[in-house]
């Protein structure tokens, strides 16, 4: 592939696409970046409530990948990076708000030790069986909820590995892939007989690690949201264009071997194209050009669902500590997480310290009924659950519905494959790459990853993407469904 040095269009200014612009700056490109909405950042969504600032969309990024981080700290936030006040979260479950076990990775114990009161007695017992039974294979791939209720019980799967996916991928843990989502499980699953040992080698090299690699997440003062507008300000300084309200209509190859990008009335000649716009939009201006990676691309389904924002009155509110609380869909309750963002977060308790900040989720893959009803009742829905959870029975002195129709794309078994196809036919196209949270995990990190790996592949360098395609980016948290 050659280097390109001239025009570069990036499709798409959610955080991905930024990231690819930047990289490309970086690397001496011109840039025009086309988004088709009125603004940047996508699931990235600074906003406010009751006079708060707060972040609509995704509230934190896994700081133990270096890349978000990494591109903060490039334009310019690195004095406003903050970790949370706190990371104790509870477990809603049996009735009760408990500990979250510690000892885990994704919900997934090294012992049952500390799971009394979350699991049944069968079910402690269960996990002890892991250590008897017979390797399991995993073949080139497999679910991850399949895996570990083979391993240790479904009721691991259905009350601790459940509530921790639905909360990044507002997946179904029978459905998902382990290969892609969980990849340093899947690693476990290839490598171990027993999945408990495996799990408390990983939890050892991480305790290892950890007073090198500093904190687990990181938060931004003023919000996550801040980020891609930071970035976007950095990619316009740079000499980047940044065009809002241009949906693309057609992509097409050039007789000279360029690319020609048409929104409206109006039309670019490309050296070459990123594609950072989700599966729809990338499948159809893709199908011309690239009708294998199109066909492909039409296959990834998504998940959507909506966080629900509410202020009160510190004086009326009291709630436990901890930074809020997940729920297994098992459990029978309508919303699936709740975050306490006062608490988890030291800047906003410090601009706002006559308000308590909290917000709920709701929404999972395959869950349509709750996402139909409006916002009000949305808000009854997560009022009666808090008091349910917390006794919170106070009025909010405001709240703010923020909907993500189509929001999570899905990494169903054979993901990583798929995505391996849609590279393929893309490379056989001089001058095209495409990135974002459909390809190699839905966190801020990843997503940054394969921005810069799309990015480098249009110079030529093709070192990022095959490493990604050989090893996905773990996402964990990150994600617009935290």
């Amino acid at each position: 592939m050659r280097e390109v040095q001239g025009r570069v269009v990036v499709i798409g200014a959610g955080v991905a696409g930024l990231a690819a612009a930047h990289r490309l700056l970086e690397r001496g490109a011109r840039v025009t970046v086309l988004e088709a909405s009125g603004r940047v950042g996508g699931k990235l969504l600074p906003g406010e409530v009751a006079g708060a600032r707060v972040d609509l969309g995704a509230e934190s990024m896994l700081a133990r990948r270096p890349e978000a981080v990494a591109l903060a700290r490039a334009v310019g936030l690195a004095d406003r990076l903050q970790p949370p006040a706190t990371a104790a979260a509870s477990l809603w479950t049996r009735g009760a708000l408990r500990p979250f076990p510690k000892g885990h990775v994704m919900g997934v114990p090294g012992t049952a030790s500390a799971l009394a009161g979350v699991l049944s007695e069968e079910g402690l017992a269960r996990i002890e069986q892991d250590a008897e039974l017979p390797r399991t294979e995993v073949g080139d791939d497999v679910a991850v909820g399949e895996y570990v209720a083979e391993r240790l019980g479904r009721e691991v799967v259905d009350r601790l590995l459940e509530p921790m996916l639905g909360g990044v991928y507002a997946g179904d843990a029978y459905r998902i892939s382990m290969r892609s989502a969980v990849p340093q499980l899947f690693q476990v699953a290839r490598t171990h007989t027993s999945l408990t040992e495996g799990v408390r080698e990983l939890q050892a090299r991480a305790a290892a690690a950890q007073g090198q690699t500093g904190p687990v997440f990181m938060g931004i003062r003023g919000g996550i949201g801040t980020l891609p507008l930071a970035v976007a300000d950095s990619v316009r300084a740079r000499g980047g264009e940044i065009l809002t309200r241009t949906p693309v209509r057609e992509l097409r190859r050039t007789p000279e071997g360029g690319w020609q990008v048409v929104s409206g009335e109006r039309e670019w000649r490309a050296d070459a194209v990123v594609v950072a716009a989700p599966t729809p939009v990338a499948a159809r201006l893709l199908r011309a050009e690239a009708p294998g990676a199109a066909a492909e691309l039409d296959a990834v389904e998504y998940a959507s669902m909506a966080l629900v924002t509410l202020a009160y009155r510190r004086g009326e509110t009291a709630l436990p500590d901890g930074s809020g609380f997940l729920v297994p869909p098992v459990d029978g309750h309508t919303i699936k997480a709740s975050t306490f963002a006062s608490q988890k977060w030291g800047w906003i308790a410090d601009e706002n310290p006559d308000l308590v900040v909290l917000r709920t989720s709701v929404g999972r893959y395959g869950e349509t009924e709750i996402l139909r009803r409006d916002d009000s009742e949305l808000v009854e829905v997560s009022r009666r659950d808090l008091k349910a959870a917390t006794g919170l029975d106070a009025a909010p002195v405001a709240t703010r519905v923020t909907r993500w129709d189509d929001g999570l794309p899905q990494y169903p078994v054979g993901h990583h494959a798929r995505v391996a196809r849609i590279r393929e036919h893309v490379a056989r196209l001089p001058g095209l790459a495409v990135c974002g949270a459909a390809y190699d995990g839905v966190g801020i990190p990843a997503c940054i990853a394969s921005a810069q790996a799309a990015a480098d592949q249009i110079h030529g360098d093709l070192r990022g993407v095959q490493e990604l395609t050989a090893h996905p980016v773990q996402s964990l948290h990150g994600g617009a469904g935290e």
